[in-house]
Formats: structure tokens, C-alpha cells, sequence
């Protein structure tokens, strides 16, 4: 059994890892679990331990099977109760995510397979993210960057990879919401901002904003 902070150090290093492929440093997870390194560094001490990361001192720490296994495993039932609390309870995208992160600490595997049931096996989460099955695979849907398409190119928004409350309430206000389908209009050169074509209307979103939207072609 880990504990509460154990988990979410997992659950971390895991999220970094899937934008790096060497060793995560203390420094990274420090910054995101917005603690001192020295901290981090004691707790990647007790995690090896228990073999669940490796660790290198001054080098970086990378999870063993175990513990990517076990932070998939968290993974899975944060996004599951997140579908649970907008689909059944009718939270909004943004009000989600924090209680999700207790939820999450749930130790009862019938517990999520029956909410998985219950909610009819969902793929993904309310904000487009996979949710692994209960091997812990995740299906090979693969989503591009609002950023990355080309001027009259259309596609479904299907997810975003920027959770923030601020962030999810302004696509609320633009009215931008998962399958939602879209049309590149014009990208313009003087600041990357985009021009795009939603419901028959006209709208612009900053650079930033489109780099965090994903969608299928």
C-alpha cells in the first residue's frame, strides 16, 4: 500500500514522463507538486525503496514497472470519477479535476470496474483524455494540435491538454466544447492567432490557446 502523497508523486512523475523520456529531475517534480527539492529528494529515497522508481542521486528518478503501473492505475480512476461527476452529477469540465484528486485515492478495484460499468466503459475522459483500461492500455487514438493545421483544414475538437479552471471557462465562454467541429479560417502571421469558423460564426483564439486543443482530422 502507498500513501496519499505517494500516489500523487507517482501520478506525477508519470504526467512528466510522458514528455520526456529520461530521467525526471527533482528539480521538475519540485516545481509541480510546488514543494522544496530537498522534499522531493526524501521521497524519492522511500519510493525506491520500495522499487517503485529508480533513482539516481543528482542524475533524475524514472519509474519501474511497478510504479508506472500503480500511476496508471491512479490515472484511470481520477478520469473515470471525472466522467462520473459531469455525466451523473452534472459538474462542469472545470469544476472537476481537484475533486477527482481525492476520489482518486480510492483503494477498491471492484469499486472502479463497477463505475466503469456503470458509465458504460468510457474511452475518455471530459476533457478528451484517454482513460486506460483495466490492464492499464490506452487506446492509439491519436489527436493533432488545433496549432498544427493548415489554413481550410476542418476537425472535431476531441480534448484539451491544458486543465485549468481560468482555461476551461474561457472555452466555455467561446463556446468551444469537445465535439465541436471547426474550420481554419486564416492563421494570422503577425502573432500566430487563429481565425476559425464554429457554428457559422467567426472567432478568434490566440496562439496559446490553439496549441492547447486537440482534434481529430
Amino acid at each position: 500500500m502507498q500513501s496519499y502523497t505517494e500516489e500523487n508523486y507517482l501520478k506525477v512523475i508519470y504526467h512528466l514522463s510522458l514528455s520526456n523520456d529520461g530521467l525526471i529531475t527533482t528539480n521538475a517534480i519540485a516545481e509541480r507538486v510546488q514543494t522544496k527539492a530537498a522534499s522531493v529528494t526524501d521521497m524519492m529515497r522511500k519510493l525506491a525503496e520500495k522499487q517503485l522508481v529508480s533513482y539516481q542521486k543528482y542524475q533524475g528518478v524514472k519509474l519501474t514497472d511497478t510504479g508506472k503501473a500503480i500511476a496508471i492505475k491512479i490515472v484511470r480512476k481520477h478520469r473515470l470519477w471525472e466522467v462520473f461527476l459531469v455525466d451523473k452529477l452534472h459538474f462542469k469540465w472545470d469544476e472537476v479535476h481537484d475533486i477527482a484528486e481525492e476520489l482518486e485515492h480510492i483503494n477498491s478495484s471492484e469499486l472502479v470496474e463497477r463505475l466503469n460499468e456503470y458509465l458504460k466503459f468510457p474511452t475518455n475522459d471530459p476533457h478528451g483524455d484517454p482513460i486506460p483500461d483495466k490492464n492499464g492500455k490506452f487506446g492509439n487514438e491519436v489527436f493533432i494540435k488545433l496549432s498544427k493545421l493548415k489554413s481550410e483544414q476542418t476537425g472535431i475538437l476531441m480534448g484539451v491538454s491544458e486543465h485549468s479552471s481560468p482555461f476551461l471557462r474561457h472555452l466555455e465562454k467561446l463556446e468551444l466544447t469537445l465535439g465541436k467541429r471547426i474550420q481554419i479560417l486564416d492563421i494570422i502571421s503577425f502573432d500566430g492567432s487563429v481565425e476559425l469558423l464554429l457554428d457559422n460564426k467567426k472567432i478568434n483564439v490566440s496562439r496559446d490557446v490553439a496549441k492547447h486543443l486537440l482534434v481529430k482530422i
